[in-house]
């Protein structure tokens, strides 16, 4: 395969099948009975995802990343801080050194209010057990990893209404207050960034209704977007000595 030239010219529905998939997923999951029931959450959750990580990957198979170097099924636990491991859901990983560690999440209504406080928990806790890690010398052989967070939420009316937000004792941050679910992963993910949690983040906004259309899914701007996300992993796994 020969290997093609950056900057990557992001189409404006390079995840569309992705998003489709997604959609096709958790509908067969539905049916079957099997969406979220307990500790079947996170199996079935990756699988709703395994759309995203097959566009990754063939992307970066199309800007020189060999196949050996890419995990996404196995191979894609990394050693932590806090804990033992953590599964993954794509990893780079090239003569020992860990390149890229990616994590894919979604959220579904109608209960937003618990998942996004758990969505953020989760995405602050897997970037401080890796950076902590790291700075511990549990990659010896690697330079800087980059950290990518992608995130499909469902675009809907409860994910985009104002939401009060409790005040018992202290103001919050004026940014959160009545801000929709939808505007709080978009304060997330930006901060994320901000505060080198994440190297970059990739927001997509879509409708159940619309997802066998084209487009399928918004962005939430382009810093959120996924030319620059895409841009940045493929820079800094690309050109690496082989």
């Amino acid at each position: 395969m020969s290997k093609r030239s950056l900057p990557f010219e992001a189409p404006s529905n390079f995840f569309s099948v992705a998003v489709r998939s997604f959609w096709s997923t958790r509908d067969n999951q539905s049916v079957r009975g099997i969406l979220d029931q307990g500790a079947r959450s996170a199996v079935t959750g990756g699988q709703q995802m395994n759309g995203f990580a097959e566009a990754l990957i063939k992307l970066l198979r199309q800007y020189g990343v060999p196949q050996s170097e890419i995990f996404s099924l196995r191979g894609k636990t990394l050693p932590g801080f806090y804990r033992p491991t953590k599964d993954w859901d794509l990893l780079v990983v090239s003569k020992g050194r860990l390149l890229a560690a990616i994590e894919l999440k979604s959220q579904v209504g109608p209960s937003f209010g618990n998942n996004f406080n758990n969505r953020s928990e989760e995405a602050l806790g897997t970037s401080l057990d890796l950076w902590t890690a790291f700075r511990e010398g549990a990659f010896p052989m690697a330079p800087r990893p980059w950290l990518g967070y992608l995130f499909l939420l469902e675009d809907c009316p409860a994910s985009r209404r104002p939401i009060r937000t409790a005040e018992p004792h202290f103001p919050v941050r004026e940014e959160f207050r009545d801000a929709s679910y939808a505007e709080r992963y978009v304060l997330l993910c930006r901060k994320l960034v901000l505060e080198r949690q994440y190297d970059s983040s990739c927001l997509l906004f879509s409708d159940r209704k619309t997802a066998r259309k084209r487009p399928n899914y918004a962005e939430a701007g382009e810093d959120l977007g996924a030319h620059q996300f895409l841009n940045q992993l493929l820079s800094h796994v690309s050109n690496v000595d082989r």
